[in-house]
């Protein structure tokens, strides 16, 4: 993704991608954040920089996985989709970068199916959270308090629904990184009128 003309902050959200992610989820939460000024690094997981969704559109990622420092971004996000989402759970950097941060009380974010991954790991025990309908038994067996808002903020880690919430995701994200003020004007820029 092109980095903002102008940066509002030295803070970054890397978005990990995998073939079947689901692209509404993925480019929702980056076009927020670009329109507030965050650079959104797209990380292809894969063994190219060409990334399909689960809709078969192609994305060109910005970096692939072993060119990235993801210790260095302020957030790392999981969007879902299928079988984007079992992709980044089979991958051990992953999941190594995943339990790193909830140690660390580093920001996660994930929506759709992915927050599945946090709790499959074991990140979310005794913590609010929320996913796609379908993975909220998923959650309440990882020890979640499954919600069911479309953006669960909880600590360090940020979970939603789906693709009809990714907006709503990127906003939470802007507002964490910059303040209230900067996710208003996105809110304006976008007319937003949920």
């Amino acid at each position: 993704m092109p980095t903002p003309t102008t940066l509002s902050t030295t803070d970054s959200v890397a978005v990990l991608l995998a073939t079947g992610f689901e692209e509404v989820e993925a480019l929702a939460v980056v076009d927020a954040l670009y329109r507030a000024g965050i650079r959104a690094d797209l990380i292809s997981i894969e063994n190219e920089r060409h990334v399909a969704s689960s809709h078969g559109i192609k994305v060109v990622a910005d970096l692939m996985l072993d060119d990235a420092d993801l210790a260095s971004y302020a957030v790392v996000f999981l969007p879902g989709g299928m079988p984007g989402t079992l992709r980044l759970k089979e991958n051990a950097q992953v999941r190594t970068e995943v339990l790193r941060r909830a140690k660390a009380s580093l920001k996660l974010a994930a929506i759709c199916a992915a927050p599945s991954i946090l709790a499959e790991l074991g990140v979310l025990e005794g913590r609010r959270a929320t996913a796609n309908p379908g993975f909220m038994d998923t959650l309440s067996a990882g020890g979640a308090q499954a919600q069911s808002e479309c953006v669960v903020v909880d600590g360090n880690i940020v979970t939603s629904r789906g693709a009809g919430t990714a907006l709503e995701l990127g906003l939470e994200l802007v507002h964490q990184l910059l303040g209230e003020e900067a996710a208003q004007q996105v809110r304006e820029s976008i007319v937003w009128q949920h």
